[in-house]
């Protein structure tokens, strides 16, 4: 009994010694803390409208749904959402999982099917990954944002069914994809694109509709679209939305839906009430470009290294990972929360903060943490 412990000890200390240890941190609901390491991009978690709508929905439902989505757990406050979501993502259905990792682990499998080649870009998210790993299919990974290099591994496997697999706005650098690009790619030579759009919507696009409309793919026939509601809709559960045939195809066949209990009604309905938020916050978006710019601008002018965002992520390299941790936690304790990305996090092996800019933060909470940030630095 003791041998598989003394094994898991040996391991906790090699990531130890390599910077690599990770720590929950538990907050308090008054936490003072300015957070730049969250993901409520448009500030809508706490939003009044937001909150009402959830608090409703909890007394007249009851704190679960009770069962999974083709059990008891579908109710109406799923239904709603659902609608709204495809009109919002131009796509001709949408069918709501309990988390955005379960969603693109079946989606991706739902596309997967027998004999198909899933090309996935290098930087994937580590759901993306996953769904390629379990898919039972043959994966190729493609360069990063790279549509010459899909074409090229595409025009090696001639006649197979394909599926080519990326996100929108990727989510360590925060850099967005050439999806027009890809779309050309994939379109002429009759393959699939899957695309993961949760640090796009609400950001990007008309309306907030994602990097996906804005790229001009909404509703494509062959195009898939994926989302999280906990980022900036501000709450949890996760989208996949497409063709009413795919959706079908999840409701009979999908285990990440068929056997997993249902998104809590309460929190459908916040979310839901955060989507009608979101298409009109215009305001919102504009605040977090002009934020955006400005931390590039002031980080760069520091000194420090930091990536070129296209929506409200972007990165900041450290030397190492214990660097990484030590500029975290020392950012933390100036009342700063930021990201502490490192291997295996990262996909090219360098560790970096990682910032996801906040509309709800005030003007001068904001100013405060870049300074903090810049006089952290290691």
């Amino acid at each position: 009994m003791a041998s598989w412990l003394t094994a898991l000890e040996r391991l906790a200390h090699a990531r130890e010694k390599a910077g690599l240890t990770r720590a929950l941190r538990p907050r308090s609901a008054d936490d003072p803390v300015v957070d730049l390491a969250g993901n409520d991009y448009l500030g809508l978690a706490v939003h009044p409208a937001v909150v009402a709508s959830a608090g409703r929905a909890l007394v007249a439902y009851g704190l679960g749904a009770t069962g999974s989505r083709l059990v008891r757990g579908s109710t109406d406050a799923h239904a709603g959402l659902e609608r709204d979501l495809a009109d919002w993502l131009g796509t001709e259905s949408a069918l709501v999982f309990s988390s955005g990792y379960l969603a693109n682990l079946g989606a991706v499998r739902a596309l997967a099917q027998y004999g198909t080649l899933v090309v996935s870009d290098r930087y994937n998210h580590a759901s993306l990954i996953d769904g390629c790993r379990t898919s039972g299919t043959e994966v190729v990974v493609a360069p990063h944002a790279d549509p010459v290099g899909v074409a090229e591994i595409l025009d090696g496997h001639p006649g197979r069914p394909a599926v080519v697999v990326t996100e929108s706005i990727f989510s360590v650098d925060g850099d967005l994809a050439p999806l027009a690009a890809l779309h050309e790619v994939t379109t002429a030579r009759g393959a699939l694109l899957l695309v993961d759009d949760a640090h796009a919507v609400g950001i990007l696009g008309p309306q907030g509709a994602g990097g996906v409309a804005a790229a001009g793919l909404a509703g494509a026939p062959d195009v898939v679209v994926t989302a999280t509601m906990s980022k900036s809709l501000g709450g949890a559960g996760g989208v996949v939305a497409g063709p009413q045939q795919l959706v079908r195809h999840l409701v009979d066949t999908g285990r990440t839906f068929i056997y997993d209990t249902a998104l809590p009604p309460a929190v459908a309905a916040g979310v839901h009430e955060a989507l009608r938020v979101a298409r009109a916050a215009d305001d919102r978006r504009a605040l977090l470009r002009s934020r955006a710019a400005l931390t590039m601008s002031r980080l760069s002018a520091a000194g420090l290294r930091v990536s070129d965002p296209a929506a409200a992520v972007l990165s900041v390299w450290a030397p190492g990972p214990e660097a990484a941790l030590t500029w975290a936690a020392d950012c933390r304790d100036r009342g700063v929360a930021v990201g502490c990305f490192r291997p295996p996090s990262t996909p090219d092996g360098s560790s970096r903060l990682r910032l996801t800019l906040n509309a709800g933060v005030s003007a001068e909470d904001f100013e405060r943490a870049l300074d903090v940030i810049v006089e952290c630095a290691p």
